[in-house]
C-alpha cells in the first residue's frame, strides 16, 4: 500500500531542541533523545468513512513530532497502518450494499487526499492489515506455541497473564479495563476465556466474512492488536521511540499491543513513550463514526476552506486536550491565516531570529503549538505596526511556520 506525497520541509538556520513529551505509561514528561534515526509508529484509520477532525487532530500531533525531530537534523522512520479489514468496515459495507474491499480502497484514497491537503508528512511504510497477514500468522503461532496464547472454539486468544508488564501502559485497574474492553471491541464476557481481558489474536472464519490462510491456526483473520504489533516489529523493531494515537487507544489497543510484543520478544518496553492525543467533540460529545457527529476534512475542503486554516484550527488547541469543534474555531483560524499571510507578504519586517527560537522552544515543550501560534501572532502584530526593517525576516518566518507547524503561507 502506498502513502501520500511528501511536501517539502524548508531548512532553517540553527538546530532544534530535543523533544520533551507526555508519556502515558509514566504519566509525566520524558525527554526523547533518539539516535540519528528517530522511530515512530502511529495507529492508522479503519477506512469505513471519511477523515473527521478527530482523526486530523491526532495525525497533526504526530506530524509535529516528526517536524521537531527533523529540525534537530535527525532522520525520521515513520510507520502507519490501515486496518483495512475489521468488523466496523464489514458492517458498513453490508449496510451500504457494497463490497468491503471497494469501501476500504475508496476511504483510504480519500484519507490520502486529506493528509496531502493538510501537509501531513507521510510515513515511510504505510501498511494495510490485509497485506500484513503473512507476517501476523507466524507471530500468533509463536505466542500459542510458547503458552502465551490459547485456542477457544477455533479462535486464538492472547493470555494477558503471560506478560508481567501488562497494565503498564494505561495504568488502569482491572474493573476499568473490563469496562473499556467491552466498549472498545473486546469480549470480556465470553465464556471459556482464561481472563476476561484476554484479546483475540486470530478469529476463525465466519460465514459470509472474508478469511485468509492461517497455517496451523486455520482459516480466519487477525485480531486488531496483533496487526499493529506485526507491522511495528517488522519495520521498527522493539524499543522504538514513540507509539502514538488517540487517547482512546491507550486501552485496550496500545496496552494489548505492548504485551503481545513483550511476550514475543522478552524485551521491555515496546516503545520508549506512549503518546496520546485528546478527543475532539461536536455538540457536547466526542466526535466519532459510531455516533455520526462528524465534521469531515474533505467536506470543508469542498466548501472552499483553505486546508492551512483547518490546520491552524487544530494547532490552536494543545494536542493532549479534549476540545470542541465550532464554527468560531474555524473562523478564528481563517482570520489568523489572513493576518499571517499579510504580514509575510511585505518585503521587510521585524527580525525573525527570536521568533524561530520561540517556536522551537514551544514545540519542544510537549508540542505546545498554541504558544507557538501566539508567538507568530506577536511578530505579525509588530509587522503590521511597521516595527522592523529586516529584509529577510518575512521569508524566514514563512519558512519557519511551514517547517515547524506545517502551515504554508
Amino acid at each position: 500500500m502506498h502513502a501520500w506525497p511528501a511536501s517539502e520541509v524548508p531548512a532553517l538556520p540553527g538546530k532544534g531542541r530535543d523533544l520533551r513529551i507526555h508519556d502515558t505509561a509514566t504519566s509525566g514528561l520524558v525527554t526523547l533523545a533518539p539516535g540519528p534515526v528517530a522511530r515512530i509508529y502511529v495507529c492508522g484509520i479503519t477506512p469505513y468513512d471519511a477523515t473527521h477532525m478527530g482523526h486530523a487532530a491526532t495525525y497533526n500531533a504526530f506530524d509535529l513530532v516528526q517536524r521537531v525531530w527533523l529540525d534537530t537534523k535527525r532522520q525520521v522512520h515513520y510507520v502507519q497502518n490501515v486496518t483495512d479489514v475489521d468488523d466496523p468496515l464489514l458492517e458498513r459495507a453490508v449496510r451500504d450494499g457494497i463490497e468491503w474491499e471497494g469501501l476500504a480502497e475508496r476511504e483510504t484514497a480519500l484519507f490520502r487526499e486529506d493528509m496531502t491537503a493538510l501537509r501531513m508528512l507521510p510515513p515511510q511504510h504505510y501498511i494495510g492489515a490485509v497485506e500484513a497477514i503473512p507476517g501476523i500468522v507466524p507471530l500468533v503461532e509463536r505466542l500459542r506455541d510458547s503458552g502465551a496464547a490459547y485456542e477457544l472454539e477455533g479462535d486464538t486468544y492472547f493470555s494477558v497473564d503471560a506478560d508481567p508488564h501488562f497494565g503498564s501502559v494505561s495504568n488502569l485497574d482491572a474493573a476499568a479495563m473490563r469496562l473499556l474492553s467491552a466498549e472498545r471491541g473486546g469480549d470480556p464476557d465470553r465464556p471459556g476465556k482464561k481472563n476476561p481481558l484476554d484479546p483475540m489474536l486470530w478469529m476463525a472464519a465466519r460465514d459470509g466474512e472474508p478469511s485468509w490462510d492461517g497455517g496451523s491456526l486455520g482459516q480466519g483473520r487477525p485480531g486488531w492488536h496483533i496487526e499493529c504489533v506485526a507491522i511495528a516489529l517488522d519495520h521498527l523493531g522493539m524499543g522504538f521511540d514513540v507509539q502514538g494515537g488517540g487517547s482512546d487507544l491507550a486501552f485496550p489497543h496500545h496496552e494489548m499491543g505492548a504485551s503481545h510484543a513483550q511476550a514475543l520478544t522478552g524485551e521491555f518496553p515496546m516503545a520508549k513513550a506512549y503518546v496520546h492525543a485528546g478527543m475532539v467533540g461536536l455538540d457536547g460529545e466526542k466526535m466519532s463514526k459510531s455516533k455520526g457527529n462528524l465534521v469531515f476534512v474533505s467536506a470543508l475542503r469542498r466548501d472552499g476552506v483553505d486546508p492551512a486554516a483547518i490546520r491552524l484550527a487544530l494547532l490552536s488547541h494543545h494536542y493532549r486536550s479534549d476540545w470542541e469543534w465550532t464554527d468560531q474555531v474555524l473562523a478564528d483560524a481563517v482570520a489568523r491565516l489572513d493576518r499571517w499571510r499579510a504580514a509575510v507578504s511585505r518585503p521587510d519586517g521585524p527580525s525573525a531570529e527570536a521568533l524561530v527560537e520561540e517556536i522551537r522552544e514551544a514545540l519542544s515543550n510537549d508540542l505546545d503549538a498554541p504558544t507557538a501560534l501566539i508567538a507568530v501572532d506577536r511578530w505579525a502584530e509588530t509587522q503590521s505596526a511597521g516595527g522592523g526593517t529586516d529584509e529577510g525576516a518575512p521569508g524566514v518566518v514563512s519558512r519557519a511556520v511551514d517547517a515547524l507547524l506545517g502551515v504554508a503561507l
